[in-house]
């Protein structure tokens, strides 16, 4: 996870600026977006919230939200925006309801249970299905999902606007700007749009704190050789393989990649075809068997190194019940369509740290930042979490021991010590002997 724990790294971190689009804000009722129960929803103390925003009147261009406050004193904490990877993949039913917040599905299609781990116990948390088209995001009209990063961060800015009219008494809190994958992309922008919003406006400014991005799609060229050198490295191709990607393929040309590269990288997909490249260390789900299961033992849960790899067939069963969507405030043009996770670690082979211990390290090169911790363990429960290295005092790189591509669903723990550490603005301890509450 890469962390950035001043505002003005990020500005340095995004190139592209994003006017601000002046609106008149009108105010709204969080009282209508409060979600009282969702079916088969374990009682809990905190409350949740879900409902859409128009971040553009004349297209009918409207993101849906969900927002669940801190489990304990969510009035001291602060707000932390969570976006997903795609581009094109909900942050409501990746973030929320497979990693981070505060319920998973049960097998049973039908209810949740709680996470223990949920990133809840040291923020309140809001995720945004971005852009429209994403989840329950929609437009009425066609061109808008013909969309690109420059519009989905100045819609993102509007979003959170219009979110704090809704959520006043949240205005003066830190907001961290986090998310995974593609959102290395969304999140820097988005802060980039932040800025320049705040440089214009002589009111309101949205207090953004830091940002944290996981296995952060950071340059496509760089990133793309690493997935492959990290199959190659877990046994999953052959040198033959992996030599004749070398000598076939050049990545920092991608859209001019030759047919000899696209023949190379066929015979990888149908090598990778029984493994989860985004965890080469769990078991794949197979939903035709779930689905009899369901049918028979009325439970669909499949465990493999003590993680449920069927949750996300699990959550597609659960968000297309005509009672979860109501309880949700979703859906609300009523088309009959399917609730779909994508409108297109150190486990990692999609994004693996390999390519973003790189550009980290470039970029601290391209920013003079001197090496302020060496690379070296950081320590959770007494056991090796992971590693981190510290430039300048400012920007951060870390990884997760055993996480793969979504962090908080790998290794919850870890995932939740190392975001509480990042929201307090800590450095991860570097021996065993630490309180959890330093």
């Amino acid at each position: 996870m890469v962390s950035y724990s001043a505002f003005a790294v990020t500005m340095l971190v995004a190139m592209l600026t994003v006017q601000w689009l002046g609106c008149n804000f009108a105010g709204g009722y969080p009282e209508e977006d409060l979600v009282v129960r969702l079916p088969g929803q374990p009682k809990v103390l905190f409350r949740q919230y879900a409902g859409y925003v128009d971040v553009d009147s004349e297209t009918c261009r409207s993101l849906f939200y969900y927002f669940v406050e801190a489990d304990t004193q969510p009035e001291t904490k602060p707000l932390t925006l969570w976006l997903n990877r795609g581009p094109g993949c909900s942050s409501v039913g990746g973030g929320a309801f497979t990693e981070l917040g505060p319920f998973y599905p049960t097998g049973d299609d039908r209810g949740l249970r709680i996470n223990s781990m949920s990133w809840n116990k040291a923020s309140n948390l809001l995720f945004v299905d971005s852009p429209a088209g994403v989840g329950w995001s929609y437009s009425n009209t066609s061109s808008d999902y013909n969309t690109g990063d420059e519009t989905t961060a100045s819609d993102m800015l509007v979003f959170l606007l219009r979110w704090f009219n809704k959520f006043p008494e949240l205005k003066a809190r830190h907001l961290f700007l986090t998310g995974e994958s593609y959102a290395g992309h969304y999140i820097p922008q988005l802060a980039d749009a932040i800025h320049s919003y705040n440089r214009q406006s002589s009111g309101f400014k949205i207090n953004v704190k830091g940002i944290a991005i996981g296995n952060p799609l950071l340059k496509l060229d760089t990133d793309t050789s690493a997935s492959y050198d990290f199959i190659w490295s877990h046994g999953i191709i052959s040198d033959e393989r992996r030599h004749a990607i070398i000598r076939q393929c050049d990545f920092t040309s991608l859209p001019n990649i030759s047919k000899e590269c696209i023949e190379a990288l066929t015979e990888v997909s149908l090598a990778n075809i029984y493994v989860n490249v985004y965890d080469v260390l769990l078991d794949v789900c197979f939903p035709s068997i779930i689905e009899q299961e369901l049918r028979l033992k009325k439970m669909a849960t499949q465990m493999s190194m003590g993680v449920d790899v069927c949750m996300k067939h699990e959550r597609q069963l659960y968000f297309n019940l005509p009672a979860v969507q109501h309880a949700l405030h979703a859906n609300r043009t009523r088309l009959p369509y399917q609730w779909s996770m994508c409108s297109t670690g150190d486990q990692d082979s999609v994004v693996p740290l390999l390519g973003s211990r790189t550009l980290v390290r470039e970029l601290a090169h391209d920013l003079n930042f001197s090496t302020t911790l060496p690379y070296g363990p950081w320590f959770h429960k007494n056991q090796v979490g992971g590693w981190v290295t510290e430039y300048g005092k400012i920007l951060t790189f870390a990884t997760v021991r055993g996480a793969a591509h979504m962090v908080p669903y790998a290794q919850p723990s870890r995932a939740l010590h190392i975001f509480s550490s990042f929201v307090r603005g800590r450095r991860l301890p570097n021996s065993t002997h630490y309180s959890p509450d330093e």
